[in-house]
């Protein structure tokens, strides 16, 4: 079995001053708890205001994940996007998807991000075609994301998918996603320790919404040795929940939670609710993926509150 120690050292894309966070590579090799957040490209090539969203966060943050064209909406390439973070002095998490891309364009767009020092990349299969704002393009899936970081470990080789020769090593740090908010039986076991094997190294969560599932989860999947990112999304109102409830598959709000809205319909519930949620994380992963859906402030609010 592949765990983290079997895999070489990676070095931090990018040094900073000492008192901010460490880099996102340095933060998983020393075993900081890792804080990431997450932002979508802008829809077009002005990105004055993503610039701006990036600034919010440095400092605050191990590294910025950046969206690929998240369900099936047009925006700026995810590679290009990474680019101007790190540019910015914050590292990047590249989000790679296996819809719009067959085995080569994938290999050509990961020797591309590693060749302009975008190390870390998340593997994901992607979301389907059919409800985003280019219904009639043509999806790939090649491969689906296992099948992503297999390519990616054959790059980290020196070696492509067709068995040639790489005239250097890629040296990618993979990463993979996994939704823990049910207890975990056989298929999800199966298919969290095939992406281990297969080289993730790292673990981002869909949003946790049931801590107790996360925490047996955690009981099975700490072993395995990849650092587990627990998914925190800032609920705004009452009716941001019932809506992630009725409108978002696999998503279902715990009762405790809704019963804490309809005492206190507040942005400041949702706040105090994510930092708990990241307390809880310290106790039970390696790190958080803070989602605050273009409320960039809102990361800082919730890590102020958490202590972080």
């Amino acid at each position: 079995m592949q765990t983290m120690n079997s895999e070489p050292n990676l070095t931090a894309v990018t040094r900073r001053d000492p008192s901010q966070r460490l880099g996102f590579h340095e933060a998983l090799e020393t075993g900081e708890f890792v804080v990431t957040a997450e932002l979508m490209p802008p829809k077009g090539p002005d990105v004055e205001s993503f610039k701006e969203k990036i600034d919010v966060l440095s400092g605050r943050v191990n590294a910025i994940n950046v969206t690929d064209c998240s369900r099936a909406v047009l925006r700026m390439s995810s590679m290009a996007a990474s680019v101007i973070i790190q540019q910015r002095g914050v590292d990047a998490v590249y989000q790679l998807t296996c819809r719009d891309r067959n085995i080569l364009a994938l290999q050509s767009d990961l020797l591309g991000a590693a060749a302009l020092n975008v190390r870390s990349v998340l593997a994901l299969t992607g979301d389907g075609i059919r409800h985003g704002d280019h219904p009639d393009a043509k999806p790939v899936f090649e491969v689906e994301s296992i099948g992503l970081l297999d390519i990616i470990r054959k790059l980290n080789r020196g070696k492509n998918s067709a068995g040639g020769t790489l005239n250097a090593p890629a040296r990618i740090l993979a990463g993979a996603v996994v939704n823990p908010n049910f207890l975990p039986g056989r298929s999800h076991r199966k298919r969290f320790l095939k992406k281990v094997e297969a080289g993730a190294r790292f673990f981002q969560t869909q949003m946790l919404t049931n801590m107790e599932a996360f925490e047996s989860f955690m009981e099975y999947a700490r072993p395995l040795g990849a650092t587990v990112l627990g998914g925190i999304l800032v609920i705004k109102s009452l009716k941001n929940a019932q809506f992630l409830n009725e409108m978002v598959p696999g998503i279902r709000i715990e009762e405790e939670i809704l019963k804490r809205f309809e005492a206190n319909d507040s942005l400041d519930t949702g706040l105090d609710i994510a930092a708990e949620q990241v307390a809880r994380c310290r106790e039970l992963c390696g790190g958080v993926h803070i989602m605050s859906l273009g409320k960039e402030q809102l990361v800082l609010d919730v890590l102020d509150r958490a202590g972080l």
